[in-house]
């Protein structure tokens, strides 16, 4: 299969809209539109809400570009600070935004004073439905590509290079892990009950950033070469994955005892 998919949707003289920029906006009006409705369904006010919404889209936006320029390409943009702000061309780390998340609900629930655990909770649930979002639209962007495969689904890239080879279609890999993520959240809020606070959260760190860790094991190097041991984007989500799992092995132990 050949990926000779047009980034660009739409081409209007001085506006331009991509296909990564439709993706990211669907992305984010569904899961503000799931939040709203979970939201509500707690019994958490309507201006909060909307509040915790606007102030999460600016500081994950923020903090996903400026983790992807840090992380993966800060000689490039350092050379070229006029594409920092068009996100549009790609370019978003899902680390970044994570920390740009946590950082700007942080601020939120300080300044709010609002119960965190509870909001964390419920606010995560649809994170993952948007980085599935986003990962299409790297697909169509023919960006973040996979390594060399002779599986009869690898995909050639014509966009990312002179002489494609078939290589994996990592960004689909987790465009459908992190919908599969989205899933098992909304089964765990709906299903389990009597839950610790912060459970979800924590369930959802372990499992997004436990299968971007093995899917970038199928990734095409990005910033460190194959002469590490593992990806710039492993070692990213190390941190995540061990957090994760020492809290839910200390409030398992809580719990039994």
């Amino acid at each position: 299969m050949i990926n000779n998919l047009n980034p660009i949707l739409l081409d209007l003289g001085p506006l331009t809209i991509r296909w990564y920029g439709l993706f990211l906006g669907l992305g984010v009006l569904i899961a503000s539109l799931i939040a709203i409705k979970l939201f509500k369904k707690e019994n958490i006010d309507e201006d909060t809400t909307l509040s915790l919404i606007v102030w999460l889209f600016i500081g994950g936006l923020v903090g996903a570009r400026l983790g992807h320029i840090v992380f993966y390409e800060l000689s490039y943009y350092l050379a070229n600070p006029g594409e920092i702000i068009f996100i549009n061309h790609g370019g978003l780390s899902s680390h970044g935004l994570t920390l740009g998340l946590l950082l700007s609900f942080f601020v939120f629930v300080k300044y709010k004073k609002v119960d965190w655990k509870k909001i964390a909770d419920i606010g995560v649930i649809p994170i993952p439905l948007l980085a599935a979002f986003i990962r299409l639209g790297n697909f169509f962007n023919s960006e973040i590509v996979g390594r060399a495969t002779d599986l009869p689904w690898g995909i050639l890239y014509p966009l990312y290079e002179d002489s494609p080879i078939p290589r994996h279609p990592s960004q689909i890999y987790e465009s459908l892990t992190a919908l599969i993520i989205f899933i098992v959240l909304i089964l765990i809020y709906k299903k389990i009950k009597n839950k610790a606070p912060l459970f979800i959260f924590h369930i959802f760190l372990l499992l997004y950033f436990s299968t971007r860790f093995l899917i970038e094991f199928l990734k095409e190097w990005q910033t460190l070469s194959p002469e590490y041991i593992l990806t710039m984007g492993q070692w990213l989500s190390l941190p995540f994955i061990i957090w994760s799992v020492l809290w839910l092995i200390k409030n398992k132990i809580k719990k039994s005892h």
